[in-house]
């Protein structure tokens, strides 16, 4: 039976396992997938450990996606422009990175009928949460993408990787004076007690809203969003799934389905 991991440090809350093990069933995947906690100073010699067991890959959460990226042998594009990996594949002797999330959102926004081409986008953060999105949203071809954060400097050195895109930086004063089909929250904002980083003006009727994290209850950015009667809002539970779905087509070369999984999490999540 092929043996796999999610790394982190919490990890006790992790819903990976939960995930890949409905995929391993819906797929016939004959598969093991536990969870790992990595102590803050040993990561990478946990690692190599599972990898002369004969563990096949990994996925890996805070705080160890940098340190991950660094042992990789291979990466891909994703996860060098992103700066971080969340996916290992050991394989022939070799580290092989990769960053899922970006591809989870796409996929997640996509199935939710949400229109990405030619539509003008903001992204509230630049920390790794908004990195690792960057690409895949800008593969979808919108007519604008502006990263907005409060060090307007760290917004643009990721706007600055990407040559002849249609992205720029701004500062969150700056965004509240434009309009958005879509903004998506990168930021930990309501959850690490601080505010939402936008003005509530910027929010209308055909705004589809977007937090890449999730709760039992709506996040700040998300009631927000609900009061001022967004067109649209989505919590980041999808995002989760389907950053998994594409870890195990990385793994399994098979695409698993995410609706069953994602309706059992939702109701889990709302009972």
């Amino acid at each position: 039976m092929d043996q796999y991991l999610v790394y982190g440090n919490p990890i006790k809350q992790s819903k990976s396992p939960t995930i890949h093990k409905a995929f391993a069933r819906e797929t016939n995947q004959n598969i093991e997938y536990k969870i790992q906690l990595a102590e803050l100073d040993a990561f990478e010699e946990t690692v190599k450990v599972f990898i002369k067991a004969g563990g096949k890959g990994a996925n890996v959460t805070a705080p160890f996606k940098e340190e991950a990226m660094a042992m990789c042998d291979e990466l891909s594009e994703h996860a060098k422009f992103s700066g971080a990996v969340n996916t290992l594949t050991f394989k022939n002797g070799k580290i092989y990175g990769d960053t899922t999330d970006g591809v989870g959102l796409v996929n997640d926004l996509l199935s939710q009928d949400v229109t990405l081409e030619n539509s003008r986008i903001l992204l509230l953060g630049a920390g790794g949460a908004s990195k690792g999105v960057v690409l895949p949203l800008l593969h979808q071809k919108p007519k604008q993408l502006i990263i907005a954060n409060r060090t307007v400097s760290k917004a643009e050195a990721i706007a600055q990787q990407y040559n002849d895109q249609p992205i720029q930086a701004m500062s969150f004063e700056d965004a509240n004076k434009e309009a958005f089909d879509l903004i998506i929250n990168a930021t930990s904002a309501g959850l690490s007690g601080s505010g939402v980083p936008i003005s509530e003006n910027i929010i209308t009727a055909n705004t589809i809203c977007y937090d890449m994290t999730y709760g039992k209850e709506l996040t700040p950015f998300l009631k927000m969003a609900t009061e001022c009667e967004a067109k649209q809002v989505i919590d980041g539970l999808g995002m989760l799934v389907g950053q998994a779905a594409e870890s195990f087509y990385l793994w399994r070369n098979v695409r698993p389905k995410t609706e069953n999984i994602l309706s059992k999490l939702r109701e889990e999540l709302n009972t």
